[in-house]
């Protein structure tokens, strides 16, 4: 099973662009992301800008309207995450716990759809098309 655990950081919606996190916090979480790898659950991280320096796109009445950040109101906003696969909800839990998050991050593990759950055939061929999709993806990975 796929997961996601999001990174919540309080206060990361209202950062200036180009804001970075502290030399030590980097270096904790480097350690945590080893240990995901050397575990052999990581598939993927990414950290993200802060909010100030990102878009938003919204589609009122289906047409597409750019809303430049920082965004009004936001009260929560991701700055980061991991994709792991685990065998278990409850395995991606402790890994969450794991983290060296600080008391201003919230993590939100979520699980990944996975083909599998369209396999109604009220989606037609959804799988087969994203299979395709997928395998176009691999040839272009470097």
């Amino acid at each position: 099973m796929r997961f996601m655990m999001l990174m919540i950081p309080k206060g990361y919606e209202k950062a200036a662009p180009g804001a970075m996190p502290d030399p030590e916090a980097v270096a904790a979480m480097m350690k945590y992301n080893e240990d995901l790898q050397k575990a052999g659950v990581l598939i993927g991280l990414e950290g993200l800008h802060p909010p100030a320096a990102g878009a938003r796109i919204t589609f009122a009445g289906g047409n597409a309207q750019v809303t430049e950040g920082p965004f009004v109101g936001a009260t929560e906003t991701l700055g980061g995450y991991w994709m792991i696969k685990v065998k278990s909800r409850d395995e991606a839990i402790a890994w969450a716990k794991r983290c060296p998050a600080s008391q201003n991050e919230t993590i939100e593990v979520r699980q990944v759809q996975d083909m599998a759950d369209f396999a109604d055939p009220k989606y037609g061929d959804t799988r087969e098309r994203e299979a395709a999709l997928g395998e176009k993806l691999k040839a272009k990975a470097p």
